[in-house]
């Protein structure tokens, strides 16, 4: 595992999505190190965290599988209990670990993510033609590989241009590093079974959960993009079918909002952690 660790304070874990690193945080976490010690992984997989042994499949890109890397990584550092700040992918695992081990989260932020399980349940063409790897990477091995073996360079920027509402705001440095790991085939080989669990196994996790009834016992707090949700439920409704404890609002961003907006952010989220995290 690769990990970046700063500052003092309460710890606060931050897991990145896709298609990033823990450099995703490079905005945030300056700030977040002054008032809590800040521990920044690439997930397994992901960046230059690699996956290593005999089951390389979707079951090793679960939710449940990536949670527990997190847990042994907090461990490591001397942390049994802490908060979570989780974007996209990251967010997933973060609220995984907290369904699966409650013990270990005091707080939980969830970054532009509803459950896994709502995801598929409310699924529209328009949500289909805007995530559309959601459903090109979950296709068997190796249909997604190849075809992004290709060219994933342009599959790549492509990619970044439309989940950024303001792509001028992603530091350059950040998105290199972003566009190197992905040229790697075996972190897009990650990416597509982090994707194939998401379509199968994390949500029969989320479905044997909601069933049994299970709620996050952590406070959780929530952001989305601003003009999505329009109709219907809002993503703190989402989240209070899982969660008793529910705050936040939207931001004017696109998906990539602690690069895009971190100001935004912070606004939502360091007073919810200065109140809730351990």
């Amino acid at each position: 595992m690769n990990v970046a660790s700063a500052g003092n304070g309460p710890p606060l874990l931050l897991l990145h999505g896709y298609p990033q690193t823990h450099l995703a945080w490079h905005r945030l976490a300056p700030v977040l190190a002054r008032e809590f010690t800040v521990v920044a992984p690439d997930l397994r997989g992901y960046g230059d965290s690699t996956l290593t042994g005999p089951e390389s499949g979707p079951p090793a890109m679960a939710k449940r599988a990536l949670a527990l890397d997190q847990i042994a990584v907090m461990r490591s550092l001397g942390f049994e209990r802490f908060a979570i700040m989780g974007h996209d992918r990251g967010a997933r695992v973060a609220y995984r670990l907290a369904l699966d081990h409650p013990e270990h989260v005091s707080a939980l932020v969830s970054l532009t993510v509803i459950p896994t399980l709502e995801m598929w349940q409310s699924t529209t063409k328009a949500f289909a033609m805007g995530a559309y790897h959601w459903f090109l990477f979950a296709q068997p091995f190796d249909l997604p590989e190849r075809l992004l073996g290709a060219d994933p360079g342009y599959f790549f920027d492509w990619t970044l241009r439309k989940m950024a509402r303001y792509p001028e705001r992603l530091d350059p440095a950040a998105v290199a590093a972003y566009r190197a790991a992905f040229l790697r085939a075996e972190v897009r080989h990650a990416m597509m079974n982090d994707y194939r669990a998401g379509a199968k196994l994390d949500e029969e996790h989320d479905r044997t959960d909601r069933d049994q009834g299970r709620h996050l016992a952590c406070p959780v707090c929530v952001t989305w993009e601003s003009g999505r949700y329009e109709s219907g439920e809002t993503p703190i409704e989402i989240w209070r079918h899982w969660a008793d404890d529910v705050s936040g609002g939207p931001i004017e961003a696109g998906h990539l909002q602690a690069e895009e907006a971190p100001d935004d952010v912070l606004a939502i989220a360091l007073p919810f952690l200065r109140m809730h995290a351990a």
